[in-house]
């Protein structure tokens, strides 16, 4: 695969491999190809330039090479190798399903999709003993996914099981159109009790596997929140989406001060802060962070009907919300 793209003015002057990093953490809206750029580590910027796998103006160029404005860089990435997934039947919840997608109830610690580490287990070789006529649909590394939550968010997912849904599925995400609710608690009480964090983001400036709202340049994220409860320390928001960037929700809280409970990535296992002994027994003991996709809606892509998918609290977020004495 190969990912072009023109070098902003804020990039006039710098090395390649600077400008590199840069747009990899911070995409700018010129290709959607750009996104699968976004996910390599410095290490692996470094290692296409040296294989000569990176261009400036049609000419193979060094990590040093300085950049102009308007310079066309271009990336040639190898396609992921092909996964012989072999499906794995598995206890799956159903929220919803019909001959063109199924919407399934993801429980905490359920990888979607096979990646590193995660060659085996996930829902995708649940969904492919599930649903005999899945493989096919999307490519073969993630059939039928048209989005994704995090390993340990929980919480309402759609998939696709023909190529039309996955298409028109995909297509409402990208517009917008996709109603995304959350349910989250948190280390302390935010002030205002409700508001919209609108912001620019991307990668960390240090830490590849974290994100920010604390960045100069960026792709813009929005959250909506309400605080719906508060007590011993922590919050409950009910929340919902403007973009759906990776991590959004837990990054956004994070740098307000009020990282979501257990979230051991942007600081959320700060038990210190929960004054109630009970129900810091309870937020220690979650092994996950309290993030949970409660409400989905969207429109059926064969019929155009409005669905709204709803999924309870697991027990262990029950337990959590009972501590609260809400």
């Amino acid at each position: 695969m190969r990912i072009s793209c023109r070098v902003p003015e804020t990039f006039r002057g710098e090395r390649l491999d600077r400008v590199l990093v840069g747009l990899g953490g911070n995409p700018p809206e010129m290709s959607p190809e750009w996104e699968r750029f976004s996910e390599l580590s410095r290490s692996r910027i470094q290692k296409l330039i040296h294989e000569g796998h990176v261009t400036l103006e049609g000419k193979i160029a060094s990590s040093s090479t300085r950049v102009s404005f308007g310079d066309t860089i271009e990336i040639v990435l190898s396609p992921p190798t092909p996964l012989d997934l072999i499906p794995e039947p598995m206890e799956l919840r159903v929220l919803f399903e019909d001959s063109a997608l199924i919407v399934v109830d993801k429980p905490a610690g359920l990888v979607v999709h096979p990646g590193a580490g995660h060659s085996t287990g996930t829902l995708v070789h649940g969904l492919l003993a599930h649903c005999a006529d899945l493989a096919g649909i999307g490519g073969r590394v993630r059939p039928g996914i048209v989005h994704r939550l995090d390993r340990y968010t929980s919480g309402c997912l759609v998939v696709a099981k023909t190529d039309a849904a996955h298409e028109a599925l995909a297509l409402q995400f990208s517009e917008r159109k996709v109603e995304k609710h959350y349910e989250a608690f948190v280390l302390g009480e935010p002030s205002p009790d409700r508001g919209v964090i609108d912001t620019l983001y991307g990668r960390h400036p240090t830490d590849r596997k974290r994100f920010s709202s604390r960045v100069g340049k960026g792709k813009r994220a929005v959250t909506s929140y309400v605080v719906t409860g508060t007590g011993g320390g922590v919050s409950r928001l009910s929340i919902r989406l403007g973009t759906g960037r990776t991590h959004q929700i837990r990054v956004h809280f994070s740098d307000m001060g009020l990282p979501i409970v257990g979230d051991s990535l942007y600081g959320g296992e700060g038990w210190g802060k929960i004054a109630d002994p009970q129900l810091r027994k309870a937020a220690k003991s979650l092994n996950r962070h309290a993030l949970h996709a409660a409400r989905l809606t969207f429109f059926h892509p064969g019929n155009g009907e409005r669905l709204e998918m709803v999924s309870e609290f697991p027990p262990e977020l029950a337990a959590l919300n009972d501590a609260m004495n809400l």
